[in-house]
């Protein structure tokens, strides 16, 4: 039986706000695989500047290079349509029967949860690993509201570097990104 953390996002690119969370959730002591997911259609989401699915998940495979923990997960291109959470984890239940799934979420996406596809069935069927966001007022008020209705929430309190991709997309931050994926990015010539 593992506990495994499933991280997902558009990671377009995968920037360094990124890299701190993963890093911390690979640090959990109670998580034992870590899968960074993807999204093939975000259903929250729409691409201002759309790139190949392909440097997406290379970015992806990069930064797992880092974290023994980590894997590249693309369960979410096996299947058509929108990437809808409850979707992806029912799947990974029948393909991993005897183990435990958190779903690891900014504060911005908590707050959000209940409008989620499904979300009442969602929450009995998986935990969360909420990170706290400097700044939101509600997070608490969210995390309340969803534990009362029965979501298992772990809320971490971490400094997490605030980046918008849709910035980062428009002017690459050599700051703003880890060293490989900036590299990736200038090599591929993404996002010109």
């Amino acid at each position: 039986m593992a506990n495994i953390a499933i991280f997902g996002g558009t990671f377009n690119p995968f920037h360094i706000g990124h890299y701190e969370m993963l890093s911390a959730i690979c640090n959990l002591n109670y998580i034992d695989r870590v899968f960074v997911m993807p999204d093939k259609i975000p259903p929250h989401k729409t691409f201002d500047k759309t790139v190949d699915d392909i440097h997406r998940q290379n970015m992806c495979e990069i930064v797992c290079n880092d974290f023994s923990k980590a894997e590249l997960c693309l369960i979410e291109f096996e299947r058509e349509g929108k990437s809808y959470t409850i979707d992806t984890i029912k799947h990974l239940k029948e393909k991993y029967p005897d183990d435990s799934f958190f779903v690891c979420i900014g504060g911005d996406m908590l707050s959000t949860l209940d409008t989620w596809y499904n979300w009442q069935e969602l929450i009995k069927l998986t935990s969360f690993i909420a990170f706290k966001r400097d700044g939101s007022s509600d997070f608490e008020s969210a995390y309340n509201r969803l534990t009362y209705l029965g979501a298992n929430i772990i809320a971490l309190d971490y400094k997490i570097t605030d980046v918008s991709s849709t910035k980062l997309r428009k002017k690459i931050d050599k700051n703003l990104l880890p060293e490989a994926i900036y590299d990736y990015i200038i090599e591929k010539g993404i996002y010109n």
